[in-house]
């Protein structure tokens, strides 16, 4: 599935013959001239979503970081997203200011923690599938990566992975 950070890119993809797309947090906040490091805005995350959705009316998978906030913020970026078109959205388990899948040094939240986002994230859906993506497996190790995984499964997470 390719990354599509903004509406020309979607379409491109689109006439390419793909399927669906994925906006990616780390492209959109380089877009927007921002370090990945957990400071995009929803709103902004939303409009970009939008902009996709509405260009090419493809699926999208929305990369919404660390859900903006806790359980109770998760439900708000759910339901944003679903409004701009989102078919899917991926939270992960890192704690703010997270850090961008490829560096070191990552600071997980608790499994509770992360399967309440997960739990109040399924509860706010209508639609959209949800993503959970643990960053465990460098903290961690493997064995404990499927241990969070299949939490956040129990959580009521659609689809999960390691990064």
């Amino acid at each position: 599935m390719p990354g599509a950070h903004n509406a020309l890119a979607g379409l491109i993809a689109k006439r390419a013959g793909f399927e669906g797309l994925y906006l990616s947090g780390a492209a959109v906040s380089a877009s927007l001239g921002l370090p990945d490091l957990g400071v995009m805005t929803l709103e902004e995350l939303c409009f970009h979503a939008r902009t996709v959705y509405r260009a090419t009316q493809l699926p999208l998978v929305v990369d919404a970081d660390t859900g903006y906030g806790e359980a109770v913020n998760v439900m708000r970026t759910v339901r944003e997203l679903e409004a701009a078109g989102a078919a899917a959205l991926q939270i992960e388990d890192q704690i703010l200011p997270k850090k961008c899948g490829h560096l070191n040094d990552k600071r997980l939240v608790s499994i509770d923690d992360m399967c309440a986002k997960v739990t109040a994230a399924s509860r706010a859906r209508t639609d959209i599938r949800i993503i959970a993506r643990t960053d465990s497996v460098d903290t961690e190790g493997l064995d404990a990566a499927i241990g969070r995984m299949n939490r956040y499964i129990e959580a009521g997470a659609d689809i999960v992975f390691a990064d």
